[in-house]
């Protein structure tokens, strides 16, 4: 027997978090609404590519724990579980391998080129896939509301030296 409501995303909703992968990437994700995020990536393989308007399947899976899963425009596929409570991620990054051989192709403003991405995903390869499966410390958690396009407006690259520590 559930102690919450699976389907109540209200202390999701909102909220802007700043997190680090254990193998350095640091990432970050903005919880537009119940199925849309934007988000920014600070370094990685795709460092400084930028998103907004992500349509995602977003759910409820514990007191404070949330799944985020989605299908980009390059054939990535993302799944993310993000526990609230203990500060905690884990994503799961499935590329397809022409990302993995071109990453720079994909660092941009995506919105601006999804018809670019889309060709780029068509002509491949898609195989073999690689898999990032890896745990992630949130670094910082705000809440924003909903629907706010200020928080995520601009490349990892344009943000102040002091970013997120000027924003408390």
């Amino acid at each position: 027997m559930n102690t919450f409501d699976k389907h109540d995303l209200s202390g999701f909703v909102g909220k802007h978090l700043v997190y680090t992968y254990d193998n350095g990437w640091e990432y970050e994700i903005y919880v537009k609404n119940e199925n849309t995020l934007d988000y920014r990536i600070h370094s990685g393989l795709v460092g400084n590519r930028w998103v907004k308007d992500q349509q995602a399947y977003i759910v409820r899976v514990g007191e404070s724990i949330y799944k985020i899963s989605w299908t980009e425009p390059t054939g990535t596929d993302v799944s993310l579980i993000v526990n609230l409570g203990d500060s905690l991620f884990h994503g799961t990054i499935f590329f397809p391998r022409w990302v993995m051989n071109n990453p720079e192709k994909t660092v941009c403003f995506q919105n601006d080129h999804i018809p670019l991405m889309n060709s780029y995903r068509d002509a491949g390869p898609a195989y073999p896939t690689e898999v990032i499966d890896e745990f992630a410390t949130i670094t910082f958690v705000r809440d924003c509301g909903a629907n706010n396009e200020s928080v995520i407006a601009c490349a990892a690259s344009e943000l102040p030296k002091n970013f997120p520590d000027n924003l408390k």
